[in-house]
């Protein structure tokens, strides 16, 4: 019989809810401005812009990518807030935030204005839910399933990613094009965040947040629930040691520490500088390399591989984001913790790369010659793409950016990060339309395969494997060259007192730590 604890499951669950913004609005939010009733209440049908087709591409671009830009900022207030007010209070205050912002969208009639302001709105708490959220996952997850916890987050926003497309297609086909219409597709995720933001009421801080706040019988009560044990039992002891260990050194307290002393110590203390700069380029990489351009993109994706019919296509794009979703769980459930990060990123990239060369060498050659073949290869090359993407970068970066820094730096180092994953977004949605007429839909392709070549290779060097590894270890994996960061390892029978545990007894060792080799 399964020993499951329950509370443990319930919190990643209520946490990882704060996803569902950001999926859904990439597909769900996305796809529903194609809806006739919408259209027709903002003014977007063809025929009212017979002259200023411009005009029309610029409104339509400006409803998706405002809320995209409203995110970017809403990553860089979640670095102000984290650290003072607490994870699970930023949590709750970003879900208030982005459900505001729908309701607004949700009732803005056909204004304008007020739309873009809502899109700005809601974004700003869907933005801090993309810092906040994996962050406490991060640290409420032991090390040897972090990997799999934090992925949750992106199962539930890749499950309503796909979700969204269906939901479009179920609203056209079935519903009168009404203003009804359109307001139900993008207020379906209201209903399942609004419940977790009732059932956060429950749960309580993180453990090393409470410790770094000086909050210790606070942070030990927190462990011993997600954990279901004792104060006293003998794991959850050398945790919360571990924890304390860097509380005692100074090196993870938050208590009465600005936001600008940690950015300096960032650009100073060469570790952490190492740490950031390694998250900042993985992050550059996953944006770059195709990723959202293809997801936002998608339809007309396949269009070009030769999918026709409005419909054929959207359904087509369903199918797309249900091979994200379910490669993204075999990599959350089977991949992450057993094969590890390095493993499944390069696999992931080199799989996108492959396909990249591909699709370039389609759209040059075949895409006009309607050669059935090499169009159906085409379309196959964008589900492979979609499996690559799923178990490389996808969710690596997200993992990486929450397990690789110390707590005093955690936060304001992910919230960078997510802001900087934001602008690119934003950037990649503007100018992926304006790459396909410039550089030819080919050359956006062999840009894309550069971007993967150039990460494979560096990203193949530099990022050590953090499997299984205590978040108040992760230090010991950046003692080296960055380039030797491929052979990184921690030795866990050790503790970083230079302790080590034989039979379950502790025992002094006159070994050092290994760090990098």
């Amino acid at each position: 019989m399964l020993d499951i604890n329950y509370y443990y499951v319930f919190t990643i669950i209520v946490i990882a809810s704060g996803g569902i913004p950001k999926g859904y609005d990439e597909d769900g939010f996305s796809a529903s401005i194609g809806l006739k009733s919408f259209k027709n209440d903002y003014d977007l049908n063809a025929s009212q812009w017979k002259n200023n087709a411009s005009g029309l591409a610029n409104r339509q671009a400006n409803i998706t990518s405002f809320g995209v830009l409203g995110a970017a900022f809403g990553s860089i207030l979640a670095l102000m807030l984290t650290d003072r007010f607490g994870r699970l209070r930023c949590w709750r205050f970003f879900v208030v935030l982005w459900g505001s912002g729908i309701l607004m969208q949700i009732f803005s009639s056909g204004i304008i204005g007020f739309m873009l302001f809502a899109r700005i709105w809601g974004g700003l708490g869907a933005g801090g839910l993309t810092v906040v959220a994996p962050l406490y996952l991060s640290e409420v997850a032991p090390a040897r399933s972090r990997g799999m916890i934090v992925s949750i987050y992106m199962v539930l926003l890749l499950s309503f990613l796909s979700l969204g497309f269906f939901i479009n297609y179920a609203a056209s086909a079935k519903m009168p094009a009404t203003p009804t219409q359109y307001r139900l597709v993008q207020a379906i995720p209201l209903i399942p965040v609004g419940i977790a933001f009732i059932g956060s009421f429950f749960l309580s801080d993180t453990p090393r947040w409470l410790a770094s706040k000086d909050r210790g019988d606070e942070a030990l009560h927190a462990l011993s629930r997600l954990r279901r044990t004792g104060k006293n039992d003998f794991e959850l002891s050398y945790e919360y040691e571990e924890i304390q260990e860097q509380i005692r050194a100074k090196q993870q307290t938050l208590s009465h520490v600005p936001v600008w002393t940690i950015i300096k110590e960032i650009a100073t203390i060469s570790t952490y500088r190492e740490r950031f700069l390694l998250a900042i380029f993985m992050q550059t990489v996953a944006q770059w390399s195709g990723g959202n351009g293809i997801t936002y993109y998608i339809p007309q994706i396949f269009v070009y591989a030769g999918v026709t019919g409005g419909n054929t296509s959207l359904i087509t794009s369903g199918a797309y984001g249900i091979v994200k979703l379910v490669f993204t769980l075999i990599f959350t459930w089977g991949l992450i913790d057993v094969f590890g990060r390095r493993r499944c990123m390069l696999t992931g990239i080199g799989l996108q790369c492959i396909t990249h060369v591909w699709m370039a060498i389609y759209m040059s050659i075949f895409v006009s010659s309607h050669y059935k073949s090499a169009s159906e290869a085409a379309i196959a090359s964008v589900f492979i793409y979609a499996v690559g993407w799923s178990i490389g970068l996808c969710t690596v970066q997200y993992l990486y950016g929450t397990e690789i820094f110390p707590t005093r730096i955690r936060s304001v180092c992910y919230a960078s990060n997510m802001a900087l994953h934001w602008f690119f977004q934003f950037a990649v949605v503007r100018v992926t339309p304006n790459m396909f007429v410039s550089f030819n839909v080919w050359g956006a392709y062999v840009f894309w395969a550069l971007i993967c070549f150039i990460g494979f290779v560096i990203l193949g060097l530099w990022a050590p494997e953090t499997k299984g590894v205590p978040l108040e270890r992760m230090e010991e994996l950046f003692a080296g060259r960055w380039w030797m960061g491929w052979k990184a390892r921690v030795d866990l029978t050790q503790l970083p007192t230079g302790e080590k545990f034989v039979d379950g007894v502790k025992e002094k060792s006159t070994a050092t730590e290994i760090g990098k080799v």
